[in-house]
């Protein structure tokens, strides 16, 4: 009977560890922008780079996602690759071509895979990329991103941004647990906690031009990041400002500021 009382309590005490520590993420603001590529001339949005994000210890590595013809799911920003349209080609045409590494181009499950080794302290930052095809495959395109992070049990590991409206919606109907940030500086924080968005992820600018926003979001609780950031005077306003996130190309800068 003692052994069994023994063996509740450590496995209650397990459980509360292991909610004490779930998304315990770097306590920086730095995302790097298609992983930390720069210093090291490694290819944006490899493993490589994302892996080096980790070593960083950024608080987030972004990354691209675009899906083949195949329904095979890629990580890549432009909508080609080696001149070949992603959405009208399948991967093993794809997959001809190797990045500058020699790495293959990556699939959203090794790239998530990879992600989740050895890492406690870096969040994914998933960009899902609206379809050239149509607006209906850009949610199919969601949903199947969504399909893969569950069953790689990766949900609090992802954070998913997007330029496309509907596909966050669409992932906050099918998860509302999900962290989510609007990349395109159209709405304002007050029209995003109404639809159930986590995020605004804009262009820098956009929050100079509306610093209303910054105290909106603030107030409405909606977390504020700005992209591209690679000036040093750009990040001094910003965290003077009290920016969640900062995206950048150049982490270790970034980095090297906060130290200070």
């Amino acid at each position: 009977m003692r052994f069994l009382l023994f063996l509740t309590l450590m496995i209650v005490i397990s459980s509360c560890s292991t909610l004490k520590t779930k998304n315990k993420f770097a306590k920086n603001p730095v995302i790097a922008h298609r992983g930390a590529w720069k210093a090291k001339n490694l290819p944006q949005n490899s493993i490589a780079s994302l892996k080096e994000a980790i070593a960083l210890h950024c608080r987030g590595s972004e990354f691209d996602v675009r899906m083949t013809i195949d329904d095979s799911l890629v990580i890549n920003h432009d909508p080609e690759y080696h001149k070949l349209p992603i959405e009208k080609s399948t991967y093993n045409e794809l997959q001809q071509f190797k990045l500058s590494n020699g790495e293959q181009l990556p699939t959203l499950r090794q790239y998530i895979t990879a992600g989740m080794q050895d890492n406690e302290l870096t969040q994914l930052v998933c960009e899902i990329k609206p379809s050239d095809v149509s607006k209906s495959r850009g949610i199919t395109v969601a949903k199947k991103v969504l399909d893969l992070v569950h069953e790689l049990k990766a949900e609090n590991k992802i954070c998913y941004i997007s330029f496309d409206y509907d596909i966050l919606k669409e992932i906050h109907k099918l998860n509302q647990k999900a962290i989510t940030q609007y990349l395109e500086a159209n709405k304002s924080p007050i029209v995003l906690k109404k639809d159930g968005i986590s995020g605004a992820d804009y262009y820098f600018t956009a929050f100079k031009d509306h610093p209303e926003w910054v105290k909106s979001a603030k107030k409405s609780h909606i977390t504020l990041n700005a992209w591209t950031v690679n000036n040093a005077a750009d990040m001094d306003w910003l965290l003077e400002n009290d920016f969640d996130f900062i995206t950048t190309n150049e982490p270790e800068l970034l980095l090297k500021k906060l130290s200070k």
